[in-house]
């Protein structure tokens, strides 16, 4: 069971921003931005190159709740980034989809 497994099911806290029967968006605990969330599918998928099909609309409403989540911490206007990592060399930690969601101050591109 992952970390985000567990903090789905309450056996581990997350301070909460949003949440519906699909999607859970909460802080993260490392932050390397002023806000820095974390939304994730409450079923578990390993990474984005493991969603299937039967995962499009999943996938479409981690999104909406990125989206909504931004709005709740007030950076609509301001402005967010989202990022996903995809495998070890990208920087995935742990191994369910999940979607940062980064904003608060100004993100320069690349990122480092």
């Amino acid at each position: 069971m992952t970390v985000f497994e567990k903090i789905i099911a309450r056996e581990l806290p997350a301070d909460v921003v949003y949440e519906t029967n699909e999607v859970l968006v909460f802080h993260d605990i490392t932050p390397v931005a002023p806000v820095h969330c974390l939304v994730i599918p409450k079923k578990c998928i390993p990474r984005v190159a493991e969603a299937a099909g039967e995962d499009t609309l999943l996938l479409g409403k981690c999104l909406e709740a990125a989206a909504e989540a931004a709005k709740i911490l007030g950076i609509e206007e301001s402005g967010y980034r989202l990022v996903i990592n995809n495998g070890a060399d990208a920087g995935e930690a742990v191994p369910h989809l999940h979607i940062h969601l980064l904003g608060s101050r100004k993100l320069t591109w690349p990122p480092g």
